[in-house]
Parts: C-alpha cells; sequence; structure tokens
C-alpha cells in the first residue's frame, strides 16, 4: 500500500469504566504499557477475504412488547441507539415466524386445522407490537437494514406429533409449509418490511424439547428447498429472497454443509448457511467454520443467533459484565465429557471474542438475539430467561444499557454493509483484533485485549504505522481514514 497519512479515530469501552467512548487518538499513542512486551499486527490489504453482510439483532414478540410497554422518549430512545448512525447503527437483523420461546404465548399464523391452502393466514398477532418496532427501526434508520425470517416450528396440525415442541414436519405438508414461507414474504412486501431472506429451521436438532422446535436431517432439509421452497419462492416472483439452510452450532455444520452443496441442484437455492454460538462459552470453531466456507466460496456464513442465556440479568452493574461469572445452558445439557466447553465465562468477552473470531473465518454477518428483555430476563412463556443488551423495567420507566450494547457498537457502527475482512497477524496469544475495508476506502480495526495488563499494538501493512496502547480488559476501535477520501 502506498505511503500516506491516515486521519484517525479511536473509540474504546473498559472494566474500568469506559462505556463506548471517544478518546484523542493521540492520547492513545501516549499511553504507556505496563509490560515492555509489544504486539505487531499486521494488516494484509493485498488479501482480502468476505465481504459483509452486517451486524444487529433480533426483533422478537418479548422485545417489541416491552418496548411499546415505555414511554414515547424511552421507546425512542432504545430505537434510535439500535438504528441510527449516532447509535449502534444495525443493518442485519432477524425475527421469528409464528411464536418462540421469547413469545408470551404459543401462537401460529395458520391455526385452522386442515387449511392446505391457507385461506385463514393471518398475522394479527405480529401487527400488534412486532411489526410496530420494526416499523419506528425503519424510520429511524438512515441506510436501512435487512431482515432474516425464521419459523421455531410448523403450526402443531402439519406435523407427525401434532405438537408446538419436537417433531418432524409431515411429507404431505411440504408444499404448504413452503406457501406458508411464500404468504409471508408477502405480508412483508405489501407493509414495506425489509425481508432479506429466510432461514429453514430455527434449530433442526432441536432444543431438549423446551421450546417450539421441528427437526430435520440434513437430508430432510435440503430436499425440502430443493423440491418446495426454492421453486415456491421462485414461481411467486420472490426468488430474490435468500435462504439459509442449517440455523443451529457451529460444531455440527460438516454434515450440513455436505448435504446442502454435495451438487448444483442441492445448492441451487441455498444463499448459505446459518449458524448459532451455544456449543461453548469460548470456543468459536474456526476449523468447522473454515471447513463451511471451503465447502461453498460463493456462499454465505451468518451468524444468526447468540445471547447470555440461562441468566438473570445483572441491573445497573456494568463491572459484572467483564467478570468471568456467567453459566450458561450448555453445561447443563451437555454430555459430562463435553462440559469443559462449557466454563464461567464473562459476557463481555464471550462477545468480543466471537465476533473477532467469527470475522477472521470467514463469517459474512453477526446477529444477536433479542434486542430487548426485562429484568428477569423475559418475557418468555417457557421461563427461558437470558440477557439482552438492552434491559428495561416497564414499571419504572427505566432503561439501562449494558456493556454488551457497547461490544456490538465497536462492530456494527464502524464495519459496514459491503466492507471486505482484511486477513491479519496478531503476534499474541491473547490479544484479539479483526481488519477490515468499508467500500468507502476507510479501514476499520477491531482489538480486543480480556488480559489485566495493558499492551501496546504496533499496526502494519496500511500507508503509515499506527501505534495504540489497549488498556487492560478492553475494547478499542480505530477507524483509519486517507486524507484524500
Amino acid at each position: 500500500m502506498k505511503e500516506g497519512k491516515l486521519q484517525k479515530a479511536v473509540y474504546e469501552s473498559s472494566r474500568q469504566g469506559g462505556r463506548f467512548q471517544q478518546v484523542p487518538a493521540a492520547a492513545v499513542e501516549r499511553r504507556d504499557a505496563s509490560q515492555p512486551g509489544e504486539i505487531r499486527l499486521r494488516v494484509h490489504t493485498d488479501r482480502r477475504k468476505q465481504i459483509i453482510s452486517g451486524f444487529g439483532g433480533s426483533f422478537t414478540d418479548a422485545s417489541a412488547y416491552l418496548v411499546h410497554q415505555l414511554s414515547p422518549a424511552q421507546r425512542a430512545k432504545i430505537i434510535e441507539a439500535y438504528f441510527t448512525e449516532e447509535g449502534a447503527n444495525y443493518s442485519l437483523t432477524r425475527t421469528h415466524i409464528n411464536s418462540c420461546d421469547f413469545s408470551r404465548f404459543h401462537y401460529s399464523y395458520a391455526e385452522v386445522e386442515g387449511d392446505l391452502e391457507l385461506k385463514h393466514f393471518n398475522m394479527e398477532q405480529d401487527h400488534e407490537f412486532l411489526f410496530p418496532m420494526i416499523k419506528l427501526a425503519q424510520e429511524a434508520s438512515t441506510d436501512g437494514f435487512e431482515l432474516i425470517a425464521s419459523p421455531w416450528t410448523a403450526p402443531p396440525w402439519m406435523k407427525d406429533n401434532k405438537a408446538w415442541v419436537g417433531g418432524r414436519l409431515l411429507k404431505e405438508m411440504q408444499p404448504t409449509w413452503a406457501q406458508f414461507f411464500v404468504k409471508y414474504a408477502k405480508e412483508c412486501q405489501e407493509n414495506d418490511i425489509p425481508l432479506w431472506g429466510f432461514t429453514v429451521e430455527n434449530e433442526p436438532h432441536g432444543n431438549g424439547n423446551n421450546w417450539e422446535s421441528m427437526l430435520y436431517t440434513p437430508e430432510e432439509m435440503t430436499e425440502f428447498v430443493q423440491e418446495h421452497l426454492g421453486p415456491a419462492l421462485e414461481s411467486n416472483g420472490l426468488g430474490h429472497l435468500n435462504v439459509l439452510g442449517y440455523d443451529q452450532n457451529r460444531a455440527g455444520l460438516d454434515e450440513w454443509t455436505a448435504s446442502m452443496y454435495r451438487d448444483s441442484a442441492s445448492s441451487k437455492h441455498f444463499a448459505g448457511t446459518a449458524v448459532h454460538w451455544y456449543e461453548s462459552t469460548y470456543d468459536y470453531f474456526p476449523d468447522a467454520l473454515d471447513r463451511a466456507h471451503a465447502a461453498a466460496p460463493e456462499k454465505l456464513l451468518i451468524q444468526t443467533e447468540g445471547c447470555i442465556d440461562a441468566e438473570v440479568p445483572m441491573w445497573q452493574d456494568d463491572d459484572w459484565y467483564w467478570r468471568k461469572e456467567a453459566t450458561d445452558w450448555g453445561f447443563t445439557w451437555r454430555e459430562e465429557d463435553k462440559k469443559y466447553l462449557h466454563p464461567k465465562y464473562a459476557p463481555v468477552n464471550r462477545y468480543a471474542r466471537d465476533i473477532i473470531g467469527c470475522l477472521n473465518h470467514w463469517v459474512n454477518g453477526w446477529v444477536d438475539w433479542n434486542m430487548v428483555l426485562d429484568r428477569q430476563g423475559g418475557p418468555n412463556w417457557f421461563k427461558n430467561w437470558c440477557i439482552a443488551p438492552v434491559i428495561v423495567d416497564p414499571e419504572q420507566n427505566e432503561v439501562y444499557f449494558t456493556p454488551l450494547y457497547d461490544v456490538m457498537c465497536h462492530f456494527s457502527k464502524f464495519i459496514r454493509p459491503g466492507a471486505t475482512v482484511l486477513a491479519s497477524d496478531c503476534a499474541d496469544s491473547e490479544v484479539m483484533a479483526v481488519a477490515a475495508e468499508n467500500a468507502d476506502g476507510t479501514f476499520v480495526i477491531v482489538c480486543f485485549n480480556p488480559t489485566e495488563t495493558a499492551r501496546t499494538v504496533h499496526i502494519e501493512g496500511l500507508s503509515e504505522e499506527v501505534r495504540i496502547v489497549l488498556e487492560a480488559q478492553s475494547l478499542q476501535t480505530v477507524v483509519l481514514t486517507p486524507y484524500e477520501i
């Protein structure tokens, strides 16, 4: 890259109390690291990797209901924090089709049993709170955002066990279920909802028979998409919508990509693969992600769900989110010989490590789970309490932006759709970093230091060397703009 000066902007969050604040670049450069060792971060501008689709969170019945229990001012505060340029500027989001665990109760858009032509298809439930929240986000967003929709289950009458939980789609119901997606897409079109595409099924391995679910094998899902869903979308003028397969934990990727991408016919209607993070509290499965990319380099890899689960939110306690005190649900359900994958962890560390790890291993987009939850970690009909980046107390009309919101901002605000991830080498076993170049020519470097000592980082490979000092237990985003832009 040719020589030239770079304009620098630095944003930092830290356990010491920094809540996603811009800090003077000169001050960051002048800091003294507390240990002599210095880190070289080499950015390879000539080794361009995947294109970014976006970052964001999920519109759920729970989040939408809570947002509408707040005053108009507090509601606007949350929406603006997530969707404006001054806030996180979310660009890729997700929602559920029919109810999910983060609904207040079970519901389907096709509750009339035997309605094979879906004459009684009705999305009235989503029009009460969910669609209005999406519309508020659209009004606030300057750049706009995309929406992925995922079913947790078909209506029970379409399944072999006639239940909300578990079971499989009856083979004779496949054409009707494909038309269900078509109906949903057309409802979105009629309401100007920015539908980008679908995942075929949230967590096709199931969830231990706890809440809404429907099982698929890789072969069953591939057959459904190849013979029913893909053709149904195309024949209804919806072939532009993206279909993502799988939609569960990364360790299981191999058998799904082998089925989805076995030949041109099976892969035709798949735009890519969706993954979750619940297989471990620290391992982001880089080898599995690399293999999934190698199986179909032209297809997308989208992280569609991750959250701090099995925990009631800590209210107004920023430091807790930096402490290794959280325990995930996976520790409960995993086999004894796999429990080592689920040690206690710091929520901030888990988010930062996972996003950086995913971006360095071919993931195009990263979507968080609920945007808003209450102080209990709900509402959730199953009482599956979790933590969202924003926690609210509707009775007191109070809003708490947790440090997890800050972590999301470090990526979503600066690495924009259309950016290219650049290969980089960080000569440190603990500090993590990712580099990207936006379409406008700006470079974004996100560095994460989980250790208890400050680290000096020399960023090399750009038009000038950049020196920064990472505080202990901190996350830093460096935006570098060539002066000629």
